[in-house]
């Protein structure tokens, strides 16, 4: 790999080789190269799904695979949108779903914390950036159903999905995360 100035890992090789401090900078090249294979050895997927809610609505949910956080959910205060993974809604069509009115566009999805056993499904308009907070007043809360499993996730899952329960025969986004799952009314 000599002969490359620009390469990645002679870069490294020569920062460890130079300088005073050569343990200081052995310990940097072992973090970076334990940092790059645990990188490597959980990866992360983006996602795509799709439906034909009617012949005029189609509707769409982009996100990435991200683990499961549970410890950080319980540090959420009541009131507060979270938004884990930052997934995208998009619809062709303005959608009347229950008591919510959503325009074409795309979303960002999130739900708001109103207990620890009681989370509603919203959508954020646009796309949020990662760290950035919603407008509260611009959320549209969609009609929701919480509820726990037993069974640990393990990272996040978005689809769009047939309801149950209160949403039996009606199309939901379905957000589930570690053992926590909400479904939030589209159709």
């Amino acid at each position: 790999m000599t002969g490359y100035p620009g390469c990645f890992v002679e870069g490294l090789i020569r920062l460890v080789s130079e300088g005073e401090n050569v343990m200081k900078r052995m310990l940097i090249l072992a973090v970076v190269l334990l940092s790059a294979t645990a990188l490597v050895a959980h990866p992360h997927f983006q996602k795509t799904t799709s439906a034909q809610l009617t012949e005029d609505v189609e509707v769409s949910l982009t996100f990435f695979t991200i683990p499961a956080n549970m410890e950080h959910l319980a540090t959420i205060a009541n009131g507060d949108f979270v938004s884990p993974g930052l997934p995208k809604f998009k619809s062709t069509t303005a959608i009347t779903a229950g008591m919510a009115t959503i325009p074409a566009g795309t979303y960002t999805v999130g739900v708001i914390k109103n207990g620890s056993e009681d989370w509603t499904m919203a959508l954020s308009p646009g796309e949020l950036a990662f760290g950035a907070s919603p407008d509260m007043s611009k959320l549209i809360k969609l009609d929701s159903a919480f509820f726990k499993s037993n069974d640990d996730s393990g990272h996040l899952v978005v689809d769009i999905f047939p309801g149950e329960g209160k949403f039996e025969g009606k199309a939901v986004i379905l957000l589930g995360f570690g053992t926590m799952w909400v479904q939030g009314l589209i159709g």
